[in-house]
């Protein structure tokens, strides 16, 4: 949405086409929708699940690299 409105409001100040000719509203719509989406997502915790799984998955990766570079292989553990 912000690229979509900083796309319409430089057709409407170079005044190209009929961009040139809609109102100020019209232009700047989709900055008002990337804000509403913007406060939904923070107050769904949305964004702090993504970031969360992203940080298991960095943990995750981590692990597994000390595990390699310790020459023990995690996914081939043998029962004793």
């Amino acid at each position: 949405m912000v690229v979509l409105g900083v796309l319409l409001l430089i057709l409407k100040l170079a005044e190209f086409g009929p961009f040139g000719e809609w109102s100020y509203w019209a232009v700047l719509w989709p900055f008002g929708l990337a804000v509403i989406w913007w406060a939904y997502a923070d107050a769904s915790g949305w964004t702090k699940q993504r970031e969360i799984d992203k940080m298991e998955d960095r943990k995750k990766k981590r692990r597994q690299d000390n595990m390699e570079a310790l020459g023990m292989d995690p996914k081939s553990r043998r029962k004793r």
